[in-house]
């Protein structure tokens, strides 16, 4: 860029620049950024805290920042615990809500985590994490895209197969609920459903309201 002699007017003009290309660069991953991956595409901390000043990107949560110019945020606590947590994978009570599968209202976001993975330090929304065995932990992820964000979102079956591992925690009434939920929805077979009921270990518990729905 060539100055005319107007300093000032030249830094303006510059910063006008760098900020068209930061917002292209939010713009191309969806219109949110964490710190690290702005840096890691090029972004200064300089530029972004200029970009919050301007009013040009929001701040969603720590170190998470996104366009101001977009909607508003569909599912802000899925989509802010998903960049905060990329590892975690969304569970019972928040999959089940997110699946219509429950009458529950989430008071916080429910994360599974493999056991051994660091947790995740999010100061909000509340979450509570759940640990689970390599096996529990991979089977029935499904990644969907909210708000330009991809979020990991365990399937309608292995949500239902988790609050019956988990009843005693949540309450059996929550897991059935979701199985009978489930069953209205049927959107997949009762073998699928099984398949996850007898992975986390529980198909003996819920075949009795299984058959009862068949």
């Amino acid at each position: 860029m060539i100055c005319d002699g107007n300093m000032s007017r030249c830094k303006n003009e510059i910063m006008k620049s760098t900020i068209e290309k930061a917002r292209a660069v939010f713009t191309r991953q969806g219109g949110t950024l964490r710190v690290s991956e702005a840096l890691r595409r090029g972004l200064s901390r300089r530029t972004l805290y200029t970009m919050l000043e301007a009013g040009e990107v929001e701040r969603v949560s720590r170190g998470v920042y996104r366009l101001s110019s977009l909607p508003p945020l569909g599912n802000p606590d899925l989509v802010t615990v998903a960049m905060r947590a990329p590892r975690g994978v969304i569970c019972l009570i928040s999959a089940a809500a997110y699946h219509d599968l429950t009458t529950q209202i989430p008071h916080r976001v429910d994360v599974a985590l493999e056991r051994g993975a660091e947790a995740p330090r999010i100061d909000f929304p509340p979450i509570h994490v759940y640990r689970f065995s390599k096996k529990a932990f991979s089977e029935g992820i499904e990644v969907h895209n909210l708000d330009g964000v991809k979020v990991r979102i365990y399937s309608p079956e292995k949500t239902v197969a988790d609050c019956f591992k988990y009843r005693n925690k949540i309450g059996m009434d929550v897991a059935l609920e979701t199985l009978k939920e489930w069953w209205k929805k049927k959107s997949s077979t009762p073998q699928q459903l099984f398949v996850q009921a007898r992975n986390c270990r529980v198909e003996k518990v819920m075949m009795p309201y299984m058959e009862a729905l068949l």
